[in-house]
């Protein structure tokens, strides 16, 4: 408590502070974002340069995500005695690097290569910008400061992803990492001069026993594993949503662009709606009904492929990617609340951290699912798939709360 005290009298007595830091590592963030998310409206023409199926080109995010998943608390860890800074600035270049290794990329394989050093990278850039984040600000701050380094990938989401599924349409899939290349020399050379010398140099981080330790608690673990099958689901559909909005309505080419802004723009007004409804009713308020909302927004989309002709499936399709994307990023913050109530104050951090990584762990599950969905069945089985994953979700978040009351 005195050091809290302590710390807000720094803060208030002290002119210098500046939200700047965070800006740059918000920059880091909307790279990342904007990365992580764009494979979806590339997809198809990557398949046709690579020479492969769908389905193979969509293990490029499965092979992502899953390094993702795995990488980020083991090298989150292992580098927790390094200097932040530089750490970051670093993580950023390398970044950069990888990006680079994509655009120049002449195989299937050596891109593969580079997804994994993207994810390795990204891994450690996010979990560590919002440690720093709660480093740069006071207590009475740190909610903004993260919500501005999170931010990133919010814009990126609604800004970047599209953004980066026209240039594609318009220069080649090939233009795009460039681009985010270029994006992530820029926030490198930010951190460069906007963080401060000695942030975070005594800043925590949990050891890989910690994490276990964390996630061994059962209510703990079974909410990890409700974010997994939220992800799973959602992945099923959006790694393959190019080709299923291609093939089953009268869109095509960059027209792609403009269902990725929609499910950026309804992802924005989710995360919004999302705090607010937290706020007044608690997080099961929220996280409930958009796992109900999105099963019924993915069953519909299969609903559309298999009864409507594509002129007529336009809009119905586009009416459930925005219910779809509100839901979506409407859960987020609720299960961040909800893991945080659990896991308590001291294992917060922890625990936000492992429902990163299970989150990327349900990705990689979804775009594995859908492949092999596309391969069995077709494209427009890939809705009933995900609302049994969102069905199963849904479930789970009932049985432990009924296990587990507040």
């Amino acid at each position: 408590m005195d050091r809290i005290i302590q710390e807000k009298s720094a803060a208030l007595s002290s002119p210098a502070f500046s939200y700047l830091p965070l800006c740059w590592l918000a920059a880091g963030t909307f790279a990342v974002g904007t990365e992580s998310f764009m494979i979806a409206g590339l997809l198809p023409q990557m398949a046709k340069d690579l020479d492969v199926g769908i389905g193979t080109a969509g293990q490029l995010v499965t092979v992502f995500a899953l390094a993702y998943a795995i990488s980020s608390p083991l090298l989150t860890a292992a580098t927790g005695s390094f200097d932040r800074r530089r750490l970051m600035i670093f993580t950023m270049i390398a970044f950069a690097g990888a990006n680079l290794l994509a655009w120049a990329a002449q195989g299937y394989w050596t891109l593969m290569a580079a997804r994994v050093l993207l994810a390795c990278a990204a891994g450690v850039y996010v979990p560590g910008s919002n440690a720093l984040a709660g480093a740069v600000a006071t207590p009475e701050r740190r909610g903004k400061a993260l919500a501005i380094v999170n931010g990133g990938i919010s814009i990126a989401i609604a800004i970047g992803v599209p953004l980066g599924a026209l240039i594609g349409g318009r220069l080649g899939w090939r233009a795009t990492f460039a681009g985010v290349a270029g994006l992530s020399l820029v926030a490198a050379f930010g951190l460069v001069l906007g963080l401060p010398a000695a942030i975070g140099r005594s800043l925590p981080v949990a050891t890989l026993r910690e994490r276990v330790r964390t996630a061994r608690q059962t209510p703990v673990l079974l909410t990890l594993l409700v974010t997994t099958l939220w992800g799973t689901g959602a992945y099923t559909v959006y790694t393959y949503l190019s080709a299923f909005v291609t093939g089953f309505t009268t869109l095509h080419g960059g027209q792609i662009s403009y269902v990725l802004f929609t499910w950026g723009a309804s992802a924005a007004l989710g995360v919004f709606v999302g705090g607010h409804l937290i706020d007044r009713g608690g997080p099961r308020a929220v996280v409930l009904p958009s796992l109900a909302a999105m099963g019924l927004a993915f069953a519909t989309l299969s609903a559309d492929a298999h009864w409507l002709a594509p002129a007529r499936a336009l809009v119905p399709i586009l009416a459930a990617i925005v219910i779809w994307g509100v839901a979506h990023w409407a859960f987020y913050p609720a299960q961040q609340a909800t893991l945080i109530r659990l896991a308590g104050l001291k294992g917060t951090p922890i625990a936000l951290s492992l429902n990163a990584s299970f989150m990327y762990l349900g990705f990689s599950l979804g775009a594995a699912l859908g492949a092999v969905t596309i391969a069995l069945a077709s494209d427009a089985e890939l809705g009933v798939v995900a609302a049994v994953c969102e069905a199963a979700a849904l479930a789970l978040t009932k049985w432990v709360a009924a296990r587990y009351p507040d």
